[in-house]
């Protein structure tokens, strides 16, 4: 049966040491293309939008259209109703047909009114959305005209970190496979806590390098043994000394 090599405190140090490093430099990367992919992703979205939007009003346009279109053929059909029951009017028999006859004439007549009314209505509707339309079309080309130049800072910071990038991930992927899958669950667990991803720390000055708080020289003695894992009291960092921080390589 294989025997399982039981790392010292010491290698197991300098391989979550080796983690840090090569994590805070791929940290360090992702700074340097900043809030970039989340504006580009927002603007994205936001223009999806605005042409959903674009989509409903240029609907709501056709909609209004045809309604007014409607409204004018109710409108030739009432005329012509009427030139109809005014021909028919010049052969009535008794003042009953003609009352009837002009009864018709006057109801036609109300249609063509209240369509003209619908028509007003309708036209003056259809302006706005035009109009909102027109407004609609010029933020998405502006928007575009940001994300574009958005996407071309992106892509140049992306093209300069692109090959560091990949060597550090590779360099990380390397590093982790040599800690030890508890300590490297704790490791993670302690850097997700921080917004600057600082897991394992120095003591510099007599205080941890993480939040700065003074450690006791009697700690700081046991931290430069290497006999077991220390955490800082007050942020709950991996302490390590300072001299074996500086002289772990990345490679």
């Amino acid at each position: 049966m294989a025997q399982v090599k039981d790392f010292s405190v010491e290698e197991k140090l300098i391989s979550l040491i080796k983690v840090q490093k090569i994590e805070s430099k791929l940290d360090e990367l992702k700074i340097l293309k900043g809030e970039l992919p989340m504006e580009v992703a927002d603007l994205e979205d936001e223009i999806q939008g605005y042409h959903s939007r674009l989509t409903r009003i240029e609907e709501e346009i056709n909609g209004i259209k045809e309604f007014i279109e409607q409204r004018k053929n109710a409108i030739k059909d009432a005329e012509a109703l009427i030139k109809k029951y005014e021909k028919q009017s010049s052969n009535v028999k008794n003042n009953r047909e003609f009352e009837a006859i002009n009864k018709e004439i006057e109801m036609q007549e109300l249609e063509i009114k209240l369509a003209q009314k619908h028509i007003k209505d309708a036209t003056e509707e259809l302006a706005v959305k035009v109009k909102n339309h027109e407004e609609v079309k010029k933020s998405i080309s502006n928007k575009e005209s940001i994300l574009s130049a958005k996407k071309t800072e992106l892509e140049k910071i992306i093209a300069s970190t692109e090959k560091e990038e990949k060597q550090f991930s590779k360099l990380a992927e390397k590093a982790r496979g040599e800690v030890e899958p508890r300590l490297l669950n704790s490791y993670d667990k302690i850097r997700k806590s921080y917004r600057n991803g600082l897991a394992v720390v120095p003591v510099q000055r007599d205080a941890c390098g993480g939040c700065f708080n003074a450690i006791p020289p009697q700690k700081q003695s046991e931290i430069r043994q290497h006999k077991k894992i220390m955490i800082c009291e007050n942020c709950g960092r991996i302490l390590v000394d300072e001299e074996l921080y500086a002289a772990v390589e990345l490679n």
